[in-house]
């Protein structure tokens, strides 16, 4: 294979075939070698015809470097607003289409089509890479929210149908208004913020488009601290206000403007938080009204304001624990229910984005290659003493980590995991250089050089830092030359617990140091790298004719277990982080009796005694092994559809466009050089049309097309 072209190439068409036609004839006019203008079907049979064998490689490329200290592993936070608003509009677009299906496909007069475009479109190997230029970066962003603002009335109008009928036999007129919040990250969500003392209360819908019941903590901004929190059968839940901290409201107040063109009208003080449980393929509803707040289940956090000191500070209402000690720094970690205890640090560093004046080699950091000049360590040492938040469904500790850098870390009184907040920007750059944000999470644990990162959100891979298991490595850029795409997350082991990270967006990230796990969550340069971007990677929002690097906002989690069981929280949280909770919010009285009487409060697509097993969702996500997790599933599709009757299934391949008998029939059988697999890959039987039981192996991915009687279908109900 000569293999042809590459980016930029082609704008001149005519002249490269021209001399690509001169090329083919010379080549052959000497006889020894036929040349011809070939595709990778004809060159694939002519390989396979030649019946050799081949070498078998089961890792990946990464990472990737295309000359000595120019390693392609920028990329993989460049841009990292992008990559969060692509990862939400995946999850939504994932809501949105089984709304879609739900009440029957152009019934509201919408469709998810726009928004499945732009989410295509944006799969571009330059576009959530973050490798576009600017102008190119917000067409892609335009792109996405027009997309979403079309689905946005599907989702309304589905839920309205779902919600006053609890089928699809009255979805041609429904009434009901359901707004949407995609704003609600920085704090910003108008049909929230009301003043409810006026006989009004707000409805909260919640939508779990995961195949499994699934409980989470809401968080709504709110004007008023005098605020309820009811389920749907009219009982009052435990609910915790918090103080909206300072830099939640400057995030808030500065990006609607420059997003939307106009100040908030209100301004909440408050979050109010509460757990919120939510059938598979179905939603809940909750109501938020003004009133008289019950002291045995709904209070204010109490606050501990900055300045005051603990030598053993500890918050954390349930099992989970975390210390910090005099000086405000975390410390330790611990787990009354696992008996996992380590200690722990959690620090900030920025690496120095390398320029162009480096001898021979000017090879600067931009959004491809990440070049590190030296790193420079983010102290705090106490000079912000950290504000704590206690409640009865979760503590908070907020940190002034310096100007630029807010962080909230919270522990959940019902979860088994951290939540870290972080707040980032802008960067600066005044004194010329680029830099490169990233967070350290620091163990005592003997990793042996080894790390784990999830390949493509799914299985994870063995890392081995300055190693390669095909070829002799040659380390000379011992930080970029270990960085590795973080998609869902990394995690490392000493033979007795495991530190798994998860992430809310792709990052780079890494081990440098045993025992620890560092992820770059942010990137502001100065230089191009050369690579085709042709400007630097300096992302700005501008408001009032004043422009400001960019700031972003985000999570990431944490958790410790014992040797072999982080793979089960990786699994089923980490598809609850790719299939967020969906909130619709809309008005009512504030008796209740009203949207009682005329909307179903709670729905299901499924069989309400129905659950997905616990490691098969609409798209599985299995990462790493679990010994109970990593056996064959099954999912009754009579179940999952309990209205519909299911005329006929074939099984096709991943993409839907041949049915899978017939690929496999044309299926090439390659011989394999060295040694055979180790492992006979495991795959489900075939589907009885009878029992329409569906059997899934571990890491297995399969597409089925279902056709439904129409005829004899009923109502969802």
């Amino acid at each position: 294979m000569f293999t042809m072209g590459t980016d930029f190439k082609y704008q001149y068409a005519e002249s490269w075939f021209r001399q690509m036609d001169r090329l083919i004839h010379y080549v052959n006019k000497d006889g020894r070698v036929n040349a011809l203008y070939s595709t990778p079907s004809i060159y694939t049979d002519a390989k396979f015809s030649a019946n050799e064998p081949w070498p078998l490689k089961t890792n990946d490329f990464f990472p990737y470097a295309d000359r000595r200290n120019a390693y392609w592993t920028g990329y993989f936070t460049s841009r990292p607003a992008l990559k969060r608003y692509v990862r939400i509009m995946s999850g939504y677009y994932l809501a949105a289409r089984q709304l879609e299906f739900f009440i029957g496909r152009g019934k509201s007069g919408f469709t998810t089509d726009s928004l499945g475009d732009a989410l295509a479109l944006v799969q571009h190997h330059d576009a959530v890479t973050g490798t576009e230029k600017q102008h190119v970066a917000d067409d892609y962003a335009k792109r996405l929210s027009i997309g979403y603002k079309k689905a946005e009335e599907l989702v309304s109008t589905s839920l309205a149908c779902l919600s006053e009928s609890g089928s699809n036999s009255r979805c041609s007129s429904p009434t009901t208004n359901f707004g949407q919040c995609p704003l609600l990250n920085i704090t910003y969500c108008p049909l929230s913020e009301k003043n409810f003392s006026q006989g009004k209360s707000l409805v909260v819908l919640v939508y779990n488009s995961l195949g499994w019941e699934r409980e989470d903590v809401l968080r709504i901004p709110v004007m008023s601290d005098s605020i309820v929190v009811h389920d749907s059968k009219g009982r009052e839940i435990e609910s915790q206000l918090l103080p909206i901290a300072n830099a939640s409201s400057y995030l808030r107040d500065k990006h609607v403007k420059a997003y939307l063109g106009t100040s908030p009208a209100s301004k909440p003080k408050f979050w109010v938080a509460f757990s919120a449980s939510v059938p598979p393929l179905g939603f809940n509803t909750y109501f938020v009204s003004s009133g008289k707040r019950s002291a045995s289940i709904s209070s204010p956090s109490t606050l501990y304001p900055q300045g005051s000191k603990s030598r053993n500070l500890q918050v954390g209402q349930g099992h989970l624990k975390l210390q910090y000690d005099a000086a405000g720094a975390l410390s330790r970690y611990s787990d009354s229910k696992t008996r996992v205890e380590e200690n722990f640090k959690q620090k900030y560093k920025y690496y120095i984005g390398q320029d162009h004046g480096d001898g021979d080699d000017p090879q600067a950091s931009g959004a491809y290659i990440f070049r590190p000049n030296g790193s420079v360590p983010i102290k705090t040492d106490g000079q912000v003493p950290p504000t704590i938040l206690r409640g009865p469904i979760l503590d908070e500790v907020h940190q002034q980590i310096n100007s630029w850098i807010y962080q909230i870390t919270r522990v959940y009184k019902e979860k088994d995991y951290v939540e870290t907040e972080f707040i980032i920007g802008p960067i600066p750059v005044d004194d010329g250089n680029g830099k490169e944000l990233s967070t350290e999470i620091i163990t005592s644990m003997a990793t042996d050089r080894t790390f784990y990162t999830d390949s493509s959100g799914r299985d994870f891979i063995k890392r081995v830092r300055d190693y390669r298991s095909e070829w002799k490595i040659e380390v000379n850029q011992p930080i970029a030359g270990n960085y590795y795409p973080v998609n869902l997350g990394i995690y490392v082991e000493d033979g007795t617990k495991e530190l798994s990270v998860l992430v809310d967006r792709s990052v780079g990230g890494s081990s440098i140091k045993d025992g620890q796990i560092e992820l770059m969550l942010h990137r502001r340069l100065v230089h191009d790298d050369g690579r085709g971007v042709a400007e630097a990677l300096d992302e700005e929002v501008c408001l009032d004719d004043q422009c400001e690097g960019l700031v972003i906002e985000g999570k990431y989690y944490l958790k410790i277990d014992p040797q072999g069981d982080g793979a089960r929280w990786r699994r089923t949280f980490g598809q609850e982080l790719y299939s967020p909770l969906l909130l619709a919010f809309s008005e009512q009285e504030q008796d209740g009796s009203n949207w009682v009487n005329s909307h179903v409060s709670s729905f299901s697509a499924m069989d309400p005694t129905y659950s997905f097993p616990e490691n098969i969702a609409l798209l599985t996500l299995q990462a790493g092994e679990h010994k109970d997790l990593s056996v064959p599933a099954r999912v009754d599709l009579k179940r999952v559809f309990p209205n519909k009757k299911i005329d006929k299934i074939s099984e096709t391949n991943l993409s839907a466009n041949q049915e899978r008998a017939a690929m496999e029939k044309k299926r090439l059988k390659w011989k394999v050089g060295g040694p055979p697999p180790k492992e006979n890959v495991v795959r489900g039987r075939p589907v009885d049309p009878s029992k329409l039981l569906v059997e899934l192996a571990p890491m297995e991915i399969r597409t089925f097309v279902i056709s439904f009687d129409h005829r004899l279908a009923e109502h969802l109900g």
